[in-house]
């Protein structure tokens, strides 16, 4: 009786003992299996929670860093597409007619009189004088009036509007060429010359505005262009010629101080032009109108200099419409020191002064090339005549 519980604590010993051994085994293998699996999942380059929780990991946690994105590289500014030149003046016609000029209602409303008086006539010259016609023209276009009023008896608005119509047109003289010379060419040797146009008169005329609203004239007509800002008197002109430019993708060429040779701004400027093969180079000159002479050797000395790489084909000189006779007499001494080949006629929206455009050529032997009809970036046109004369009667 006292044997059995021996016999059972022995053989309880010996089941703890086997069982032991059997549950040493068992995880012996599974830690072996584990392992082979975490070698296994390192030579693949993962990493999986059994292996993690089979050997327990000392060492210090391995530190991120935090990635850094690349920076990202500037939007390429968007270039504006400047309005087509090809029916500009069209556009713009119905602004010209709203201009108030004399030109138009008024003296179609004196033609169309039953009977012409004197005092009628006397009415129509202080018009065409008032509107900066110019003396001798006003006499012309009045005595070609009168004559055919008397002769035709021409009375019916519709009439009246197609005779004056065709007299100013006549005295516009629709003969002159108004074409701007843009057109690069080829020296003997084969080398690229652009086409050089400057750009004269003097400050507060618009004339910086003129050369970057005329660069977007060029560039809608698929010329290539590059600007000179030889006004290195006023840094406010480079910074907004350069300002004009940027708007199309036109470079500017410009001095890096204040107060730099004009002529060297201008020679860098056509040289760049050749060497890229641009097609027009413009150049703003300095409006200063001090003295003749003064003007006479600094404008002297950009052609000069700038001739050396490529004479200049056109010279152009910004008049304010509104600024009538004393607009003139600058006229007179630009087109004695500077050559001018064309006028650009600025501001003759809001004015009656629209006569100036007869009274410049006449003057001058000059056309007018461009006329600005406003401020907006694309209210610069070609002149043309019938255009013109077609705004100004409604």
């Amino acid at each position: 009786m006292n044997e059995l519980p021996w016999i059972e604590i022995i053989s309880a010993v010996v089941v703890l003992a086997g069982g032991g051994g059997l549950a040493g085994v068992l995880v012996a293998r599974r830690r072996r299996r584990t392992e082979d699996q975490g070698d296994a999942s390192s030579a693949a380059g993962t990493t999986t929670a059994s292996s993690a929780t089979a050997e327990p990991d000392t060492a210090e946690p391995a530190t991120v860093e935090p990635a850094t994105a690349e920076p990202a590289a500037p939007a390429a500014p968007v270039l504006e597409r400047p309005a087509p030149t090809a029916g500009r003046l069209v556009r713009l016609r119905d602004r010209l007619a709203r201009s108030g000029s004399p030109l138009g209602a008024r003296l179609l409303s004196v033609l169309s009189r039953d009977s012409l008086t004197e005092d009628d006539w006397d009415e129509i010259e202080e018009e065409l004088l008032l509107a900066d016609v110019g003396a001798g023209p006003t006499t012309e276009l009045l005595d070609a009036l009168r004559t055919k009023v008397r002769v035709l008896g021409v009375r019916e608005p519709a009439a009246v509007r197609d005779l004056l119509r065709a007299e100013l047109v006549t005295l516009l003289q629709p003969e002159l060429d108004r074409t701007l010379r843009t057109e690069p060419r080829t020296a003997e040797d084969g080398t690229h010359l652009p086409a050089v146009t400057l750009v004269v008169g003097v400050n507060g005329t618009g004339k910086t505005t003129t050369v970057g609203k005329l660069a977007r004239v060029l560039v809608a007509d698929g010329r290539s262009v590059v600007l000179g800002a030889a006004d290195t008197f006023r840094a406010a002109a480079a910074d907004q010629l350069t300002t004009w430019g940027n708007r199309v993708g036109v470079e500017t060429v410009r001095s890096d101080r204040e107060g730099a040779d004009p002529a060297s701004v201008a020679f860098e400027a056509v040289a760049r032009g050749r060497d890229e093969k641009t097609d027009v180079v413009l150049v703003d000159t300095a409006g200063r109108l001090q003295n003749k002479a003064g003007l006479m050797d600094e404008l002297g000395k950009i052609v000069r200099v700038s001739s050396k790489v490529a004479a200049p084909s056109e010279v152009l000189l910004v008049l304010d419409a509104t600024t009538g006779q004393n607009g003139l007499s600058q006229a007179r001494v630009f087109a004695e020191v500077a050559g001018v080949t064309g006028i650009v006629l600025t501001k003759l929206d809001g004015t009656a002064k629209g006569g100036i455009v007869v009274q410049v050529q006449r003057e001058l032997g000059v056309p007018v090339k461009l006329i600005g009809l406003g401020e907006g970036p694309d209210d610069l046109a070609p002149f043309d005549v019938e255009e013109f004369v077609d705004g100004i009667l409604g």
